[in-house]
């Protein structure tokens, strides 16, 4: 079986313990389906729900995880977003997203022109090649169009929504974010 997301954030939860290889997170109350074994994407990585209770989710953390990520920045408080896997019957909005981030980039651009929010990436070198100009990237959990890349660096444009429903509108610059770049374009130029 394969787990899915598409990049849509359904809440944010805040850290409530992080360590020895556990996170623990706030349960939000739309959460109240998840069973323990239920695949969740926080901040973009694909994270297995170990433990629960009425209040809290708790997943363990590999090591390579903690390294690769953001997993391991993490402190108590931080916000993080949130998505449950897609049924099988489910509504897809986003684009494929696999929760299998992919590596980190740093926030280099923040700017703002009215209603016009841009957030500029940093990228590692080998996402280079994947991350088009108009083709999908997803950062820290968020499906996103790519605005602009740069031999460096990806741009895209935050609307409103994801301003205030994600964390994206809380980045400052040198934060780091999650990056899974688009599966269909590594796949297509795997083949090449």
């Amino acid at each position: 079986m394969v787990t899915m997301f598409t990049g849509i954030v359904e809440s944010l939860a805040k850290v409530t313990v992080q360590g020895n290889g556990k996170l623990t997170l706030e349960r939000p109350a739309s959460f109240d389906d998840t069973k323990l074994g239920s695949s969740i994407a926080v901040s973009g990585v694909c994270l297995t729900v170990a433990e629960m209770d009425d209040r809290s989710l708790t997943f363990d953390v590999m090591p390579e995880t903690m390294r690769k990520t953001t997993i391991g920045d993490m402190a108590i408080g931080d916000l993080v977003n949130l998505e449950r896997a897609l049924s099988a019957y489910g509504r897809f909005e986003g684009h494929v997203v696999q929760g299998h981030a992919e590596g980190t980039g740093e926030v280099i651009g923040l700017d703002q022109s009215g209603a016009d929010v841009r957030l500029t990436i940093r990228i590692p070198v080998e996402m280079k090649r994947v991350i088009v100009p108009k083709g999908s990237v997803c950062l820290d959990g968020v499906s996103l169009t790519v605005a602009d890349a740069g031999p460096n660096s990806c741009t895209v444009a935050l609307i409103p929504m994801t301003l205030k429903g994600t964390t994206l509108g809380r980045k400052r610059m040198g934060d780091r974010v999650n990056i899974e770049t688009d599966i269909l374009v590594r796949t297509l130029l795997a083949e090449r």
